[in-house]
């Protein structure tokens, strides 16, 4: 999966020390990325590289995160236009981009991005947010709130009968590959309520034995994935959810339409399943 960059490790800790001209400096725009694509794959700017054209770029910036002794920056409203080798890219890239701990770095800095752009105002007095010089934590000096980062938990749910699984595809998005269910986990539920309500509201079917697999941070909608199997309770017929999902069917081990990749805790658990290993 995505995260999976060993040997390589990525050190979250808030650490807000100055960058030298070594350092990355991620620059987004909305959905794009700041980046270099070559024969070895994507490649950040480094400060040196941007320094020339942005004199105040050791001044405005945000500690992301290092991985292993490589730290990584967020950079704000830069000066790019002459910078020909560098191209702002859709974050998608990060799916499938070589080397891996770029693309996750990338994605994870994505994250962080957003949720600085989103909380720039206090969300309780309307006043500006100031970092805080510990921790990962913006404080409103006005009425005091604090914010740290939310991460949303969801479930991804293999359904199976036997050699069969449940496979569905979404409704109205750009993703139209086979996924399995999915769904954000409610208050006042835990995971596994969640795994039982979902199936029942996209495909109107009962589940039992369910039971934990795996976790994955989904950084592109700032997500915590946790991964479920669970079995068939009773009958198989499909009542679909239509604002939900295009389509839910079920496929057999050996006619499911999907290769391995490497990005998604989905995918895993379809080839897990596919090679009879679940």
């Amino acid at each position: 999966m995505i995260q999976d960059i060993q040997p390589k490790h990525l050190h979250n800790q808030y650490n807000p020390i100055p960058p030298n001209g070594d350092c990355y400096a991620l620059y987004y725009e909305d959905h794009a990325v700041l980046l270099k694509k070559t024969q070895e794959g994507i490649v950040f700017p480094r400060f040196r590289e941007l320094e020339q054209l942005n004199e105040e770029i050791y001044e405005d910036y945000i500690y992301l995160f290092s991985v292993d002794e490589e730290r990584y920056y967020l950079v704000q409203e830069i000066n790019r236009e002459p910078l020909s080798d560098f191209t702002m890219e859709n974050t998608e890239i990060f799916r499938t981009a070589a080397p891996q701990y770029h693309a996750f770095a990338g994605v994870t800095g994505y994250q962080l991005y957003n949720w600085y752009k989103d909380h720039k105002y206090c969300g309780r007095c309307g006043k500006l947010m100031v970092r805080d010089d510990r921790e990962r934590m913006l404080r409103c000096s006005a009425c005091h709130n604090t914010e740290f980062p939310k991460i949303c938990p969801a479930v991804v749910i293999g359904v199976t009968d036997g050699n069969r699984i449940l496979m569905s595809k979404y409704a109205g998005r750009t993703y139209k590959k086979y996924a399995l269910l999915a769904g954000f986990t409610e208050i006042g539920e835990t995971v596994e309520e969640t795994v039982a309500r979902e199936v029942m509201e996209e495909v109107g079917l009962k589940v039992r034995n369910i039971r934990y697999y795996k976790s994955q941070p989904w950084a592109f909608s700032d997500t915590l994935l946790m991964g479920f199997y669970c079995e068939l309770d009773g009958e198989d017929e499909i009542t679909l959810d239509w604002e939900e999902l295009a389509l839910a069917e079920w496929f057999e081990r050996e006619d499911i339409p999907v290769e391995p990749s490497r990005d998604s805790l989905t995918n895993e658990m379809i080839i897990k399943f596919k090679s009879g290993e679940v």
